[in-house]
């Protein structure tokens, strides 16, 4: 199962370099300059010292990603010539080494500088998605802050034991401004001039990475194209634990198979509520299947005669509800329904295997013990573990203020999309957060002005391979024509071609607009649907 769930992670890991197309609005301005491709003086940001600067010009061909595990090597072919310029800077008496790296193209640059986020506990990227910016024209950039991969976390303690605080600051803002900083001046050193326009695109981790440098660097970047945003990264990372809680007080592990069934059962009770009859669920907060419908029922599984049971339907119910206090109280929101329960309930041979990214935080940052089983928590443990990360760590890397004051003074843009069937991270802390920003800053109106979130009916985390719901086909350009001409985007065009062939289109909807079927019309097509506002 740690093989399966690993698996799954590595298909996750290096989506935006697929999915974040170049944008059509990315077109090279006439006469560019191929950049002069030598290591160029640095003012080097307060409190660091710059240890190296190095160039190096690299040919156009195929970029070989390597295998970082859990995720295996890949190629991205035909990329443009480049320079490639590393930076290592250091916070003294930090004892870190955080590297960035700024690729230059040759030639055909577009005159903007695009930053890339990282995934799981990985700050930066590999060289896909640098390698997709590039392809692009642009300029881009990303950091490794001085830590390590997606799910290694020995960076994390001393060995003392206690927190190393460095790199974690590091991994939760300061390493991604400083990529700013010194990016912008790589760039300006390399083409004679400052890039005329900067944005930052990630998702997942990449996606709090936006998040915080709108909050905490206003000025740093014109435009955010942040998806499925790790924010509030202190309580949601141990409620993504819960599936795992809910499972050994209950002493029942359903399989895969069983999950699925429930899945299967709640999207067709589901699926009219947004009144086309199409396999997903239109809007997860307006459905209220009972899971416990399905006691009873018999499915098979892989040849085996299975009866979904009332302690099967319990588990579900409690995982869909989310995790609640001793007393009852809400502390955040479970797993959407729709989505696949399995991903943060894994189970093999009725043995639990969590999800590796909230076991390592809850082990390793919270508890401070890494080798101890994430799955053998009581309740209240859990609730003990879900205050304390929340005490301890929320003002670090919460990245969830809702005061965007200075990034609406800047002229800044954020844009944000989110599958409302992401496995990994509730789509209801994205638009409770959204909420909060509106209370916090006067209303929807005003806040639509400079940030705007779109939900994805049936959609997985950052659209990852298997997703059946419609994902964005151009978030990063529809977000350049928001900054560069004005064009605030009331829709986002999204697209998925399913397992039978047929291409299902459709038309995100402004949040907190709902997508509804007209009634008439092809429900394949974006043009049979319309937004309007939920009927709750």
């Amino acid at each position: 199962m740690m093989k399966r769930i690993l698996a799954v992670l590595a298909t996750v890991l290096p989506l935006t370099a697929a999915v974040y197309l170049p944008p059509a609005s990315a077109a090279t301005p006439p006469g560019a300059a191929a950049p002069r491709c030598a290591a160029p003086p640095l003012r080097a940001p307060a409190g660091t010292r710059v240890e190296s600067v190095t160039a190096e010009s690299v040919a156009a061909g195929d970029v070989v990603v390597p295998p970082i595990p859990p995720q295996d090597g890949y190629t991205v072919p035909g990329v443009p010539a480049r320079c490639e310029v590393t930076v290592t800077l250091t916070h003294p008496g930090a004892d870190d080494h955080a590297r960035i790296q700024v690729w230059l193209p040759a030639s055909g640059w577009n005159g903007r500088l695009q930053t890339v986020g990282g995934s799981a506990y990985a700050a930066g990227d590999y060289g896909g998605q640098l390698a997709a910016a590039v392809q692009g024209g642009y300029a881009a950039a990303t950091t490794d802050a001085g830590v390590s991969t997606y799910t290694d976390v020995s960076w994390a303690l001393t060995a003392k034991g206690a927190i190393n605080r460095p790199l974690l600051e590091n991994f939760a803002s300061r390493s991604e401004h400083e990529t700013a900083v010194l990016a912008k001046q790589v760039v300006s050193g390399a083409y004679g001039r400052p890039a005329a326009h900067a944005y930052f695109n990630g998702c997942s981790t990449g996606g709090r990475q936006g998040y915080m440098e709108a909050q905490r660097h206003p000025d740093d970047y014109d435009g955010i194209a942040a998806h499925a945003p790790a924010i509030s990264w202190d309580a949601f990372e141990v409620a993504t634990l819960w599936p795992q809680v809910v499972m050994a007080q209950a002493h029942t592990y359903p399989t895969k198979c069983e999950f699925d069934a429930f899945t299967a059962a709640a999207v067709t009770a589901c699926d009219l509520t947004d009144g086309a009859k199409d396999g997903v669920i239109g809007d997860p907060a307006a459905c209220d299947y009972d899971p416990r419908r399905l006691i009873g029922t018999r499915i098979d599984c892989d040849g085996v005669p299975t009866t979904i049971t009332a302690a099967d339907a319990a588990v579900v119910r409690e995982i869909w509800d989310g995790p609640r206090s001793g007393r009852g109280a809400k502390l955040w929101y479970g797993t959407p329904v729709g989505a696949d329960l399995s991903a943060l309930a894994g189970v093999e041979d009725g043995i639990a295997q969590p999800f590796p990214v909230p076991a390592a935080w809850v082990t390793t940052f919270v508890r401070k013990h890494p080798a101890e089983d994430a799955t053998k928590l009581s309740y209240a443990e859990f609730e003990k573990a879900f205050r304390q990360s929340r005490a301890e760590f929320g003002g670090v890397i919460g990245t969830d203020d809702p005061d965007l004051s200075g990034f609406r003074r800047s002229g800044g843009k954020l844009l944000s999309w989110q599958g409302l069937a992401d496995q990994y991270i509730p789509a209801a802390g994205t638009a409770a957060y959204r909420d909060r920003v509106e209370d916090r800053m006067g209303g929807a109106g005003r806040v639509d002005d400079f940030y705007r979130l779109f939900l994805a009916p049936g959609t997985d985390h950052c659209a990852g391979p298997g997703n059946t719901g419609a994902a964005p086909t151009d978030p990063l350009g529809a977000l350049v024509d928001w900054v560069e001409h004005g064009k605030a985007p009331d829709t986002l065009p999204a697209a998925v071609t399913r397992a039978d062939g047929r291409t299902v289109t459709r038309d995100l909807c402004r949040y907190p607009r709902v997508s509804r079927y007209t009634g008439h019309g092809d429900v394949d097509e974006a043009s049979s649907f319309r937004c309007v506002l939920p009927r709750r």
